[in-house]
């Protein structure tokens, strides 16, 4: 069984999904546990999987973007509105409700990339081995959303 390691942050961000029957439509945030889960079968010359602060780092500034922010729907017809308004707070989601599922996705494709860029951090170096495995995206105390490749 390989070795694994998580981060978690926590943003308040809030969204509407277009496309859904019920409340869900209409604006609301959630305070969101974001779960970031690498794996290895073998560590490191450090005795770890990677360091914890090379884990923030590869994920502070993919969260932050959700931090006080909106996630919409590029064909919500207030897209244009808001964006104009909020600028880059309001995150667009092309043609796709930014549920959790979603958010989890995106979250973990950003993550991967800036995973990659570190591995030649002298500081907090990241074997080749190490993978990221999961995003795990808490919407409310009894829901989450979970997305790995």
């Amino acid at each position: 069984m390989p070795f694994r390691i998580a981060k978690c942050f926590t943003v308040e961000s809030g969204h509407l999904l277009t496309k859904h029957p019920g409340a869900c439509r209409f604006p609301h945030g959630h305070s969101r546990t974001i779960e970031i889960v690498v794996t290895s079968d073998a560590l490191d010359r450090r005795d770890m999987v990677c360091d914890f602060g090379a884990l923030k780092a590869a994920a502070t500034e993919v969260v932050a973007r959700f931090d006080h922010s909106f996630a919409l729907n590029t064909t919500d017809s207030r897209f244009e509105e808001l964006r104009a308004a909020y600028g880059d707070r309001i995150i667009p989601f092309e043609t796709t409700d930014p549920t959790s599922e979603v958010l989890a996705r995106e979250i973990f494709r950003a993550v991967r990339a800036r995973l990659a860029t570190l591995s030649t951090d002298p500081t907090y170096p990241i074997d080749p081995g190490v993978r990221l495995e999961r995003v795990r995206v808490t919407e409310t105390a009894t829901s989450w959303a979970e997305y790995a490749e």
